[in-house]
């Protein structure tokens, strides 16, 4: 897997734990909340990480872009 890869499936997770905040309320909202929070910090920091000598932003922007707007297969 690239590093490029990784990027999307981390923002990917990240999407998909915020999507299941959706409906919650009282103490499933604050733990759910919290994974959703602990996958977006890890998909951030491996941004960060990865877009070293380059811009940060224009990185970010991208692995969102591709995790959210997949391209057909074929």
């Amino acid at each position: 897997m690239s590093d490029i890869d990784r990027l999307i499936e981390l923002q990917r997770v990240s999407d998909a734990e915020y999507a299941k905040l959706q409906g919650l309320d009282g103490e499933e909202h604050r733990e759910q909340w919290e994974r959703w929070r602990t996958a977006a910090e890890t998909v951030q920091a491996a941004i960060t990480k990865a877009a070293e000598g380059q811009n940060r932003y224009e990185v970010e922007a991208k692995v969102k872009k591709a995790a959210r707007h997949a391209e057909p297969e074929g």
